[in-house]
């Protein structure tokens, strides 16, 4: 547990939120004392997560949202703002990684990781960013990937859309200097459902390997805790998160 005193109170919205690292961040937050709005697709795995957090002492309600979507974004800010009154933290953490060759031309993939990886970032800002200007500050939390600095085979796409999500919130970060915190946080290979979403055979193969050695969720989830945990004078810009034994 952090301190209470930097902690306690804030209001925090999280996409991603019904597995992996949305999820454990959802129940790391919660029991640092934050109020949680918990957005993805698959509304029965938020009901029984915002259950649980609940349950346990924490306070955070689900809603079904498409990142994709910019009225959905917009309309799933806005719920949290009508529930607890203000917004002060944004985890964009929706993902998808359809690995693949690029000459295996799965363009159909090409436009999913843009329109969820990037758009869905900037959709997660262009809705909270208003309010926190008028509320004088807030704290966004771009989740990235080691792809955002290094590319592969079969993640050219993949990574190019972590790239984009680096400079994304680099720019934000030199444009809102003072009022409104950013942060990145760049995982390696960490347990999740991202690979499930692998269509193709060779690069679903080699995912295995390279899954051989990963990150609990919930290593990622305590990084995004030690970033929102800061005083406000404090701005945590980059964390990156590798296994120790692992080269990438």
């Amino acid at each position: 547990m952090t301190d209470a005193g930097t902690t306690a109170g804030k209001v925090v919205a999280v996409t991603g939120a019904s597995s992996g690292i949305g999820e454990a961040t959802a129940r790391r937050l919660a029991a640092d004392g934050h109020r949680l709005l918990l957005g993805a697709r698959r509304t029965d795995r938020l009901d029984a997560l915002a259950r649980e957090i609940t349950e346990a002492g924490g306070t955070a309600t689900g809603r079904r949202l498409d990142v994709t979507d910019a009225a959905d974004v917009r309309a799933f800010v806005a719920a949290a703002r009508e529930r607890y009154g203000r917004v002060d933290v944004v985890v964009n953490n929706a993902g998808v990684m359809p690995l693949s060759p690029l000459e295996a031309l799965r363009t159909g993939e090409w436009d999913r990781m843009i329109d969820v990886n990037i758009r869905g970032v900037l959709h997660g800002i262009a809705a909270a960013l208003p309010g926190m200007r008028a509320q004088g500050g807030g704290h966004f939390v771009n989740v990235a990937s080691v792809g955002a600095y290094e590319v592969s085979p079969t993640a050219a796409v993949y990574c190019a859309t972590k790239f984009a999500v680096r400079a994304i919130s680099e720019g934000l970060r030199q444009e809102s200097a003072g009022d409104i915190r950013v942060t990145l946080v760049s995982p390696g290979v960490t347990e999740s459902e991202l690979a499930e979403g692998i269509s193709d055979p060779a690069a679903r193969e080699a995912m295995k390997t390279y899954r051989a050695v990963a990150l609990p969720a919930s290593a990622i989830a305590d990084a995004i805790s030690y970033a929102v945990s800061q005083p406000a004078e404090v701005d945590v810009n980059e964390i990156v998160v590798r296994p120790a034994a692992s080269a990438q």
